[in-house]
């Protein structure tokens, strides 16, 4: 008996020592169960992405400056839009009209030449994984010169999630099937389970209707978009799972 005891205890050693995730273990004898905590994960291949597109330009002056920023920031917005970037995709996240600092080490070069002035804006654009590198090509070739952070992301990780619960409760049974035979019991049915998954994001857009035409720019100069791959998204589960044992 004393050695079954010693045995299990190194078993549970052993287990919590090689596993790749947190885990945790309690053996009830009076309520004959045994109670696991573990966690696992799922991956798929990113469906959406976040575009940041935005431009950074420089003037002699104040209204010139302005002029020249409507005029660019209105074409960018005009090209995506006419990519087929619906409406509500487009969100803004930065704009910024100011005057150059003469001692600032950074400006000086431009202001000895008389440059007095820079703006710049941005927006993030959400579309289609597959279409991303034909709308930052678009926008580019409209003038967005301060263009290309990718956020990747699911529309719907529901499944992924499901995914890694799933892996998460098998992980859990196989960790009490080996306790239990340490313990030289039968592992019984699952009691009770229950699991945590991180807040997810949704996108409330239908991003399917996105498609995208190349520009008269682009067929003369024959320009083309980059080469633009989506990550690989990861969903954790953590699930807490009582067995009985016999």
């Amino acid at each position: 008996m004393k050695a079954n005891r010693m045995g299990a205890a190194a078993l549970c050693m052993l287990l919590l020592g090689a596993a790749g995730y947190s885990q945790q273990i309690q053996i009830n004898k009076e309520n004959k169960t045994i109670a696991i905590t573990t966690s696992d994960q799922a991956d798929a291949l990113a469906d959406t992405a976040v575009l940041t597109v935005g431009f950074h330009i420089f003037g002699k002056d104040q209204d010139g400056t302005y002029a020249q920023a409507s005029q660019t920031s209105n074409a960018v917005m005009a090209a995506i839009k006419a990519g087929g970037v619906p409406k509500e995709a487009v969100e803004s996240d930065d704009q910024s009209l100011k005057p150059l600092e003469p001692n600032d080490d950074s400006d000086k070069a431009r202001y000895a030449q008389g440059i007095r002035f820079e703006f710049s804006q941005s927006w993030h654009v959400t579309v289609p994984a597959e279409v991303v590198a034909n709308i930052l090509h678009i926008a580019i070739t409209a003038g967005a010169n301060d263009s290309g952070e990718i956020q990747w992301e699911l529309n719907k990780d529901d499944a992924l999630e499901a995914e890694a619960a799933k892996k998460a409760l098998e992980h859990a049974r196989q960790i009490a099937l080996q306790m239990a035979e340490g313990l030289g019991v039968k592992l019984g049915t699952l009691i009770y389970a229950s699991n945590q998954t991180p807040a997810r994001t949704l996108f409330g857009m239908n991003l399917e209707t996105v498609t995208v035409t190349a520009s008269g720019r682009d067929k003369k100069l024959n320009l083309q978009p980059l080469a633009i791959s989506p990550e690989k998204i990861q969903k954790s589960a953590t699930v807490y799972a009582v067995f009985a044992i016999e």
